[in-house]
């Protein structure tokens, strides 16, 4: 199988559909004449036309009404934000418009539309940059929230998402665009609200999404060298989430660690130790434990960027004490 970038994934799942089907488009900051802020929409200005392909202002919540609207009316938009930091401002079309449309209208209007760009932490980018939002977005009804981690997810999801009818909030990562991976040359799609487990494991399961899975495996390689067998499983959808998955894996190992970038409070580890607790505590032989980012905002210092962030080291420093704990 070839390997191609995360970035030429999401390009082609792009490109794929806009062939298919020629009522979908791609709309947002510098994703024609710039070829897109990371590159993800290289070429595609050349192929589409700028009719299709739409520069817009750096007004978030004027193209993200422009795609709501356009999507009530027979297209199917792809709204490109330069990062999920600045669409905050277009909150109120997604939450008060694209999420609730099709309730508000008793099913006389559909909204499929694709929100889709880079989220959370990139490196030292600052408290104002560095924010991950699946948690916001898979807490309203309405919305879908997919969260990638690899180009091969990154390109059979995005197509998913493209044919739903629903609104889908796309969740990527800055640093992940120019990650490698296999992706098949013939078209598949993956299903929206399915796990995928990474690794198998019989001691712990560790349930993580986006870039937080490099941190995941990683612990998970090095737990292994102590004799402590981790199944990993990606998310990949936060909503719908894949309860089963994780419950059959819990049923398995008996324990459950979380890895998350993401506040503490009203996180999706808050919502899955819930849901987990409720109908599988008889499985758990430990409690179930969480690593997230610290409850601050994350600063530029390079010393303080490692200590916000989840890291291998305290992933594995959590796995051993769940491991280790009396029963």
């Amino acid at each position: 199988m070839r390997e191609i970038q995360f970035r030429e994934a999401l390009r082609e799942a792009m490109q794929e559909e806009m062939r298919r089907d020629e009522s979908v488009f791609l709309m947002g900051e510098e994703v024609a004449e710039y070829n897109g802020a990371y590159k993800v929409s290289q070429g595609m200005l050349d192929e589409f036309g700028a009719k299709r392909v739409i520069d817009t202002p750096i007004a978030e919540l004027g193209f993200a009404a422009i795609g709501v609207g356009a999507s009530m009316n027979g297209t199917r938009p792809i709204i490109e934000f330069m990062t999920w930091n600045f669409a905050v401002l277009a909150l109120d079309q997604i939450v008060n418009h694209a999420s609730k449309m099709t309730a508000m209208s008793g099913g006389q209007f559909t909204c499929p539309i694709v929100f889709r760009g880079p989220n959370g932490s990139a490196g030292q980018l600052g408290a104002q940059h560095s924010v991950a939002y699946e948690s916001w977005y898979a807490n309203i009804p309405g919305l879908k929230v997919v969260s990638v981690s690899t180009p091969y997810d990154a390109k059979g999801l995005m197509k998913s998402a493209i044919r739903d009818n629903d609104p889908i909030i796309f969740m990527e990562s800055e640093s992940h665009y120019g990650d490698v991976g296999h992706v098949p040359e013939e078209e598949y799609l993956i299903p929206i609200g399915k796990a995928d487990i990474k690794r198998q494991g019989t001691d712990v399961t560790m349930v993580s999404f986006n870039k937080m899975m490099h941190v995941a495996l990683a612990s998970a390689e090095e737990l292994e060298k102590e004799g402590i067998s981790c199944e990993v499983i990606d998310l990949r959808t936060i909503r719908p989430l894949d309860w089963h998955t994780i419950l059959e894996s819990v049923k398995k190992t008996n324990r459950l660690v979380i890895v998350e970038e993401a506040w503490p409070f009203g996180s999706v580890s808050s919502e899955i130790t819930y849901r987990i607790q409720k109908e599988g505590f008889d499985y758990l032989d430990a409690p179930i434990r969480r690593i997230t980012t610290a409850d601050s905002s994350m600063h530029y210092a390079p010393n303080l960027v490692k200590a916000f962030l989840p890291s291998i080291e305290k992933v594995v420093t959590v796995v051993k004490d769940v491991m280790y704990a009396e029963k």
